[in-house]
């Protein structure tokens, strides 16, 4: 009641002061969540923010990483957790959300996420299973087809809206990376893995099979993927980044900046984007480092932040005390390191440390205590999903 008086009051000011142009100008630079509850206010507000020439200039310079999706994997088991959680970080008090996703006809397995929109695809075991692109936001949503997809295959969602100069598109695009074992000949030392690709377009609605083939001598990690500038990044086993750019239907496999064989452990990992481009997260004996891809052709990496196991230790004291001294307590052979980085976007790190959940940020080099893992439900441990999420009002279907 009185979230409605205050709304009915701001209406009543602006129909008493506020020329249409100015509301606009008040009203553009208000982030995606707020504008989410001012489109109750009146009717005419709500047509302004559901503009689409409103939502470009609202949005695309602007929108700031929200947060990051969850969802734990079964270690030994075929089916899929059904438990999805969002953890915001651009609050004071932070609180991991249930059900989210729920507006949803079923449970669902996340996959990736691009300006505003979320790709999952219905939970195993299921007789029919589609996926579905949708706005956690607005709960809009979209169903496509699963065209024999295996269960293991990487997705990818390409969303853009603001490629266009003249409006809001809302067309995107689904790429799944499928990955087929070969055997090499005797001399051989390895086995390879052939990488296919899947392209779903919305403006045709139909799915196109690349003739891109990539090999590779390592499979895809299950951390999910990197949308920098139209092109796909995807992490491997090995010491290799598989890239495709499904414009162009070309693919490559680009060195990692530091060889995991070069380490003493098993290190930490993971890929994001800032500024438009790949970012690459590594902790290893050495410390905390943050690489920034500047030729995916020649490989060519450069040193954008490092931070080493001292001064880590020296900022954040609460949660990084005798680091060292913890680090070499968790061998190669360790399933669970102590810290392991979970995902990254813009300038920050979402990492577990020991049994709980904290944003690092690169910038301030501070650590915040976010939630502890058992938050996120069962089997959260193991290889989770997790994907970084930034809200967006951007219309779907």
């Amino acid at each position: 009641m009185r979230n409605q008086k205050k709304l009915k009051g701001l209406e009543e000011t602006r129909e008493l002061w506020l020329p249409h142009s100015l509301l606009i100008e008040v009203l553009w630079r208000l982030p995606s969540k707020t504008l989410a509850w001012v489109r109750f206010v009146s009717k005419e507000w709500k047509n302004i923010v559901s503009d689409r020439t409103f939502i470009k200039l609202q949005l695309k310079p602007r929108e700031q990483l929200s947060g990051f999706f969850s969802q734990g994997r079964y270690e030994w088991s075929d089916g899929d957790v059904k438990s999805v959680s969002y953890i915001s970080v651009d609050r004071d008090f932070t609180k991991v959300e249930k059900g989210v996703l729920n507006f949803l006809p079923e449970n669902v397995v996340i996959l990736s996420s691009s300006n505003g929109l979320i790709c999952c695809r219905s939970s195993f075991p299921c007789s029919e299973p589609v996926l579905y692109v949708c706005n956690p936001l607005n709960r809009e949503w979209i169903t496509l087809q699963w065209p024999n997809l295996p269960k293991d295959s990487s997705t990818a969602l390409i969303f853009e809206p603001f490629k266009s100069q003249i409006d809001v598109s809302t067309d995107f695009q689904v790429v799944t990376v499928c990955q087929t074992y070969i055997e090499e000949d005797e001399d051989e030392d390895e086995d390879g893995v052939q990488f296919s690709f899947n392209i779903y377009s919305s403006q045709t609605k139909v799915w196109t099979k690349s003739t891109e083939i990539c090999v590779c001598g390592h499979n895809l990690q299950k951390k999910g993927c990197a949308f920098v500038e139209g092109v796909i990044f995807w992490l491997t086993n090995g010491d290799h980044i598989l890239m495709f750019d499904p414009e162009k239907e070309l693919s490559c496999l680009v060195m990692q900046p530091f060889p995991a064989s070069q380490l003493n452990f098993r290190p930490g990992m993971c890929v994001g984007e800032a500024e438009g481009r790949l970012q690459y997260v590594l902790f290893s004996e050495d410390g905390l480092q943050l690489w920034e891809l500047e030729d995916m052709f020649s490989s060519h990496w450069s040193v954008k932040h490092f931070i080493s196991l001292e001064e880590l230790e020296r900022e954040n004291p609460k949660c990084m005390y005798h680091i060292s001294e913890k680090l070499e307590s968790h061998l190669t052979t360790d399933t669970f390191p102590w810290i392991n980085p979970l995902s990254f976007k813009d300038t920050t790190l979402l990492l577990r440390i020991s049994t709980d959940i904290y944003a690092f940020n690169f910038d301030t080099k501070k650590a915040k205590l976010l939630c502890p893992y058992s938050a996120l439900g069962p089997n959260s441990m193991f290889s989770p999903i997790v994907i970084p999420y930034t809200m967006s009002l951007v219309p779907i279907g």
